[in-house]
């Protein structure tokens, strides 16, 4: 018994020590230089940011950008979850939708802005559609369609799983007393999702405000506070107690975020009992819903359309003769190789180290008699590295470890990736492990095997399909992540994202797209490798 005991308390230790050198050290230094005043501690750097006329119009705008972002973001991903989950439109259009609203989480924000550019520029793709500019993209415009693309999968993904706990059967009960549609809808599906709603709302706010890519490419003169942060940081003379105030700025709307969370949890209710139910017949219900969401989908995806062609044609939008030498060109170029290549190594470790960190601490949570103290540390981790913005970890992790041997190397940026993208397979695996069978460990205990080899022969076996999910996540967003690293890579550790954000000066666009192209391969190779490992275990 205490050698169980004892390497549960090995592995705990382990990720609470992990977690203490990755995130809580780089935090209280990034707080600590934001009140260093150069003569002492003091909040003169608040004052003087405070102070800076453009950097309150930028935390303005970006609350104003985000807030219509935001709003936008879940009307859109509720009647997208709405027509998967209460109407009957078809498994077939279900799935489309699905894996349509999917296609913008493969991809880095960066390319949203190109995409976006060559799309409704005044030579875009879709502007020769319509035979018109439809509007100016550069600014307020610009960003609110990147914010919406870039936030609606998850806003939907959220949505989309809570659907799938409504009880249809109320639905049907109020259709047999004669109400309307529209009382129907309210107190069948709006009152029991409020909650969710409140929280996809907050999730696309912070996501919009804190995003760096999509402002770096179509925020034109419209400043946020993400670009202000950058320019601070890598402009001519970097200011790092600056940068600390903004960065700590930027933690404000998480702080709110999870407030408001809270407040919203006693709207909360389960049911009773839960069964499964026809929906009723509804021909106006099922051809408005499905007709929106073909249409918001369809939208969506249209956006990335120029991001395959223009590479393929000789100069786009001029010349759209078929040609393949901005592919070969960009293929054998061995500088592009080479950060192509940095980007599937980093995505790789970082998957297969952040998988086994976050599945382990999910099984001390979840799967060990430890105090409760112990779990709810877990808990906290996870709490806190939702809420902390990519720019603000990475900016925390230069401060700290600018004068260490970690500093321009590969490492760094995997343990960033780690901590930053914790939090969603780590209640992955808590959710999983949850559901198996609690008397696992003590007939393993009664045979004689140890705490880990129980963990090994037992427990991952049945738990192998969420691990490939795991990894599958991590995997993906270390793809296409820009902000988190954006202060931590060097010309030797170049990753695809740093790499558009550098191309972008030189207006390479073919480059970018390619480039763009070889991460949505990449991602969606390893999304339908993960889903076929998936669906095979679940046959099991």
């Amino acid at each position: 018994m205490f050698n169980r005991r004892l390497e549960a308390q090995i592995v705990f230790w382990a990720i609470a020590i992990f977690f203490i050198a990755f995130l809580a050290a780089p935090l209280m230094t990034l707080l600590v230089n934001s009140l260093n005043t150069g003569a002492g501690t003091g909040i003169s750097n608040y004052i003087q940011v405070l102070g800076d006329k453009s950097m309150l119009g930028a935390i303005a705008n970006s609350i104003h950008v985000s807030v219509i972002a935001a709003m936008i973001t879940t009307i859109l991903a509720f009647t997208l979850a709405y027509a998967v989950n209460c109407t009957n439109i078809g498994k077939g259009l279900k799935r489309i939708i699905t894996i349509g609203i999917s296609i913008p989480m493969l991809l880095p924000t960066i390319t949203y802005g190109f995409a976006i550019i060559y799309s409704f520029g005044k030579q875009g793709l879709l502007t020769k559609l319509f035979g018109m500019e439809l509007f100016q993209i550069y600014g307020f415009n610009g960003l609110l369609m990147g914010y919406v693309i870039y936030t609606l999968p998850s806003a939907f993904l959220l949505l989309n799983n809570s659907f799938g706990y409504i009880d249809k059967k109320f639905i049907i009960v109020s259709t047999l007393m004669g109400d309307g549609f529209l009382r129907s809808f309210m107190n069948t599906i709006l009152r029991p999702l409020i909650g969710t709603l409140g929280g996809a709302f907050v999730l696309s706010f912070i996501l919009s405000f804190t995003d760096f890519g999509i402002p770096a490419s179509v925020g034109g003169t419209y400043s946020v506070i993400a670009t202000q942060l950058y320019q601070v940081m890598l402009g001519t003379i970097p200011d790092f107690n600056h940068g600390s105030v903004i960065a700590v700025f930027m933690l404000v709307p998480a702080v709110f975020g999870v407030v408001f969370l809270h407040y919203l949890e006693k709207f909360n209710f389960h049911y009773e009992t839960f069964t499964i139910s026809d929906l009723p017949e509804n021909r106006l219900r099922d051809l408005s819903f499905g007709m929106l969401s073909i249409v918001t989908v369809a939208a969506m995806v249209s956006v990335f359309l120029v991001m395959f062609i223009a590479p393929v044609v000789k100069n786009y939008p001029y010349d759209m003769s078929f040609t393949v030498q901005f592919l070969q060109s960009a293929l054998f170029s061995g500088t592009l190789v080479e950060v192509y290549e940095n980007s599937v190594l980093v995505a790789l470790v970082s998957a297969g180290l952040g998988t086994v960190i976050s599945y382990s601490a999910a099984i001390i949570n979840v799967r060990t008699a430890m105090d409760k103290s112990v779990k709810m540390t877990i808990d906290l981790f996870a709490m806190i590295t939702n809420t902390i913005p990519g720019m603000v970890l990475g900016l925390a992790y230069l401060l700290l470890f600018n004068s260490s041997d970690l500093k321009g190397t590969f490492l760094i940026i995997v343990v960033c990736n780690i901590i930053h993208f914790f939090t969603t397979p780590y209640l992955m695996a808590k959710n999983s492990l949850a559901k198996l069978n609690p008397a696992w460990e003590t007939t393993g205990e009664l045979m004689g095997d140890t705490w880990i080899k129980t963990i090994v022969r037992v427990i991952i076996p049945n738990s192998i399909a969420t691990i490939v999910e795991m990894f599958g996540y991590y995997f993906i967003n270390a793809m296409v992540t820009i902000s988190a690293i954006i202060f931590l890579v060097t010309a030797r550790t170049a990753v695809v994202t740093s790499k558009i954000k550098e191309l972008q000066h030189f207006a390479s666009f073919n480059e970018i797209f390619v480039l763009s192209i070889l991460i949505f391969v990449t991602n969606i190779s390893v999304k339908i490798c993960c889903d076929l490992i998936h669906q095979e275990s679940a046959s099991q």
